[in-house]
C-alpha cells in the first residue's frame, strides 16, 4: 500500500465515523429504537460485560472457569484471573446487583498486567461504541453523554419501563435540566439525541486520574470548575448557573463509561471521598449544585505493597468497604510466558537507530529454540512457592502448572490439591517480571555482539541479572541460581534429544534398517514363527535381544508389558495396512522414539567425535552438514528452525555434554 492509498484509508476511516454519528434524531425515535433494541439503554457496567461476552468465551471442559477471546492475544495465563473479573464482578454489576457499586481494584506485582487490562477494557469500548451491537445514544449537547431516558419524569417512570423493557435510573445533569425548562421548554420529544462514540482522546466516556502533587492537585481535576470568565456576563446568574460550569473532570467526561484511577490508594483522602460517593451512590458533588448522576465503572489498580498497607489501616475501613479486589499475579504457564516475550518482542520498534528501545535490537535478530523457553522457566519457577510433598520439585510444579498430564508421582487429578497447599496461594505474587527477563535477553544481545542468540547467552546473561539485582541478599542469589540450575539441566536433557533426532535424520537409512528389523522379529513373536536369518538363509527364533535393546530405551521391561508393547506395534501395522499407507518410522510416536535413541545410543561415540573435532575428516563433515541441513531446514515451524551459526553452537555443545 503506498502512501496516497494510506492517506485515502485514513480519511475513508474519518469519513465512516461522521456517518455513524450521523444527524441527530428526536427523542421520541430514540424511543422507538430502545423498543426495538433495549440493550441500547444499558448501564456502563452491563454494556462492558456485553462487550467482552460478544467477543465469544469457550468453557474449560477440566476446569470451573471459561476462557475470554476478548484477552486473547494480549494477555496470557490469567483465564482464572479474567474469569473473576468477569463472572464475579461485572456479571452481578450488568444485573445491577450491589457488586455495581464497589470500586473495582486490581492488585499485583509491577508487570504483570494490571495497567493493560484497563488498556484493552478502554480501547475494546471505544471499539464497541462502533458497532451496532455497543451503540449508545446520549442527549445533544450534554457535557456529560448522558442517556436521553433521563428526560422521563419520575412519576411515569414505571409505565416507560413496562413499555420499553428497561429500567430507568438517573437524573438530568444541571446543564440540561436547565436546558429542557428554557431552551426545550419541557417538551421532552423534541429534544435531540445523537449517537456517541467513546473516544479517551477525545474524552468522551473515558477519563483518566493519577495522583500527583497535593498541594498543587485540586479536586476540580474530578468535578469540573466555574468558567470565571462567564461571570461577567450579565446573561449569566453567577456560579450557581450551570451554563458557567465547566462540566470536564474526569469523573463527568467518564460517564457512559470507565475512569481509571492510577495508583488509586497514593491520593489524598479528599480525592478518594469522591470515588467512594461515586462508587456507592452513583453521584458526584459539583460545587453550587445537588449531588449529580454519573454512570461509569471505577477501575483502579495498585501494587501488593501500597494493597497491604491500606487495607490494614482501621482508618481505611470505609473506603475497604467500597472496593472490590481482583488479584492479578504473574503467569505461571511456562508456555504461556513464551507467548508473552513473542508478544513484547513483536511490537518492539523496527528503528535501528532507536537508543531507547530496548527490544529494537532483539526484533533484528534470530533467536535460537528454546532460547524464551529457557527463560520463561526461570521467570516461572521464581514465581513458585516451595511445596512440602516429597517428592514435588519447583520443576515438577512447573510442568504440572503447564499441562503435562503426569510428571513423575504426579498428576493433572492432584493439581487442585497442589494450589490450595500452604503459600501456593501466594504464588505470582513475586518473582520476576516479564520485563526483567526481556531487559536481560537484550543485554545478552549487546554483551555478545552476536546476529543470535541462544539458550546458553540468555541463561548466562540472566545469571548476571540475579547476581545484580540482589547484590546484597546471598541467599536469595543462592535460591535464584538453584532454579536457573534446574532449567540448565532441563536444557541440556533437550539438547540431547534435539540433536539424537537430528543425527538420526542423517543417519536415516539406519533408522529405517532397525525399524525394518524390529518388526520382522515382533511379527514372529506375535504369531509364534521364525524369521529367516538374513546370512545364513536359515529360519531362526525372535531376536529376543534385539527387540529388548530397542523397548528398554522407552522403559518396556517384564514379558507382561514386553507383549503388550509389540501386540500393540502389530495393531499400528495392520491399521496403516487397511488404510493402505506404508508403516514408517512416524507412524508410532512412542516406537520412533524408542528407535530414535536405540540409533542414538549405538552412535554415541560417532556422534561424540563428530561434534567436538576441531577438523573434522571428509566423512565427518558431511555428517555434521546434513545435520546442520536438518536444523535449518525452512520447512520446519519457526520456532523450531535454527540459522546455521546457532546450529553449529548446538551441535558443539551437545558433544561437550556427551563427552562429560
Amino acid at each position: 500500500m503506498d502512501i496516497q492509498d494510506l492517506l485515502e484509508s485514513a480519511e475513508a476511516q474519518t469519513r465512516l465515523e461522521r456517518e455513524l454519528v450521523g444527524q441527530p434524531i428526536t427523542f421520541s425515535e430514540y424511543l422507538n429504537l430502545v423498543t426495538k433494541q433495549p440493550h441500547i439503554a444499558d448501564l456502563a457496567h452491563a454494556r462492558l460485560y456485553r462487550m467482552i461476552r460478544d467477543a465469544g468465551v469457550t468453557s474449560h471442559p477440566d476446569r470451573k472457569t471459561n476462557h475470554y477471546a476478548f484477552f486473547e492475544n494480549e494477555l496470557f495465563g490469567l483465564d482464572e484471573v479474567f474469569h473473576h473479573l468477569v463472572e464475579e464482578y461485572f456479571n452481578p454489576a450488568a444485573k445491577r446487583l450491589d457488586i455495581r457499586k464497589r470500586i473495582l481494584m486490581l492488585v499485583g506485582p509491577v508487570g504483570g498486567g494490571k495497567s493493560t487490562i484497563v488498556t484493552l477494557l478502554k480501547r475494546g469500548l471505544e471499539q464497541y461504541s462502533r458497532t451496532a451491537r455497543g451503540a449508545l445514544y446520549a442527549i445533544d449537547g450534554c457535557p456529560m453523554f448522558e442517556e436521553p431516558l433521563h428526560l422521563i419524569p419520575d412519576n411515569q417512570r414505571e409505565e416507560f419501563r413496562k413499555r420499553l423493557g428497561v429500567a430507568i435510573e438517573g437524573d438530568l445533569c444541571p446543564l440540561c435540566h436547565w436546558r429542557l425548562e428554557h431552551e426545550w421548554e419541557g417538551r421532552i420529544s423534541q429534544v435531540k439525541v445523537r449517537r456517541l462514540l467513546i473516544s479517551e482522546k477525545e474524552r468522551v466516556g473515558i477519563g483518566t486520574f493519577k495522583p500527583a502533587d497535593p498541594k498543587s492537585q485540586d479536586v476540580a481535576e474530578l468535578t469540573g470548575h466555574v468558567n470565571l470568565s462567564l461571570l461577567v456576563d450579565s446573561r449569566f446568574g453567577g456560579e450557581a448557573d450551570p451554563r458557567v460550569y465547566r462540566f470536564d473532570g474526569e469523573l463527568n467526561v467518564a460517564s457512559r463509561g470507565i475512569i481509571e484511577f492510577i495508583e488509586m490508594l497514593k491520593a489524598e483522602p479528599r480525592f478518594l471521598y469522591e470515588l467512594n460517593t461515586v462508587a456507592g451512590e452513583q453521584r458526584i458533588k459539583v460545587p453550587q449544585f445537588a449531588l449529580v448522576y454519573v454512570d461509569l465503572v471505577v477501575i483502579s489498580h495498585t501494587n501488593e505493597y501500597e494493597f497491604s498497607r491500606y487495607f490494614s489501616d482501621p482508618a481505611n475501613e470505609a473506603m475497604v468497604d467500597r472496593i472490590f479486589v481482583v488479584k492479578v499475579p504473574y503467569n505461571l504457564k511456562a508456555s504461556e510466558e513464551v507467548r508473552i516475550y513473542k508478544k513484547l518482542i513483536d511490537q518492539a520498534s523496527l528503528t535501528v537507530d532507536d537508543p531507547s528501545d530496548s527490544l529494537a535490537g532483539l526484533r533484528r535478530v534470530h533467536i535460537a529454540p528454546r532460547t524464551l523457553r529457557v527463560a520463561s522457566m526461570l521467570a516461572v519457577l521464581s514465581r513458585l512457592a516451595p511445596s512440602s510433598r516429597p517428592n514435588l520439585t519447583p520443576m515438577a510444579k512447573l510442568k504440572l502448572y503447564d499441562g503435562e498430564q503426569r510428571v513423575g508421582e504426579w498428576e493433572q487429578k492432584h493439581l487442585r490439591e497442589i494450589r490450595e497447599e500452604g503459600d501456593a496461594a501466594k504464588e505470582g505474587m513475586f518473582g520476576f517480571s516479564p520485563r526483567f527477563i526481556i531487559n536481560r535477553l537484550s543485554s545478552a544481545l549487546v554483551s555478545g555482539g552476536k546476529k543470535c542468540i541462544n539458550p546458553l547467552d540468555a541463561m548466562r546473561s540472566l545469571r548476571d541479572g540475579i547476581k545484580a539485582q540482589h547484590a546484597g541478599n546471598p541467599k536469595e542469589i543462592e535460591r535464584l541460581l538453584g532454579l536457573l540450575d534446574e532449567v540448565r539441566k532441563e536444557y541440556d536433557e533437550w539438547v540431547k534429544r534435539e540433536v539424537q533426532r537430528a543425527f538420526v535424520f542423517a543417519y536415516e537409512d539406519s533408522a529405517k534398517t532397525i525399524l525394518d528389523n524390529y518388526l520382522r522379529n515382533v511379527d514372529a513373536f506375535c504369531n509364534k514363527t521364525k524369521v529367516r536369518d538374513p546370512l545364513t538363509d536359515e529360519e531362526v527364533p525372535p531376536d529376543e535381544r534385539l527387540m529388548a535393546s530397542i523397548e528398554e530405551q522407552i522403559g518396556v521391561a517384564g514379558d507382561a508389558r514386553k507383549r503388550e508393547f509389540r501386540e500393540g506395534v502389530m495393531r499400528s501395522v495392520a491399521s496403516c495396512a487397511m488404510r493402505g499407507v506404508p508403516f514408517t518410522l512416524t507412524s508410532n510416536s512412542v516406537l520412533q522414539e524408542a528407535i530414535e535413541k536405540k540409533l542414538f545410543a549405538d552412535l554415541k561415540d560417532v556422534v561424540k567425535i563428530t561434534t567436538t573435532s576441531r577438523t573434522p575428516d571428509e566423512e565427518q563433515q558431511k555428517k555434521i552438514d546434513a545435520v546442520v541441513a536438518r536444523l535449518t531446514d525452512p520447512s520446519l515451524p519457526e520456532d523450531e528452525r535454527y540459522c546455521d551459526q546457532c546450529a553449529r553452537e548446538l551441535l558443539r555443545y551437545a558433544g561437550q555434554l556427551l563427552s562429560r
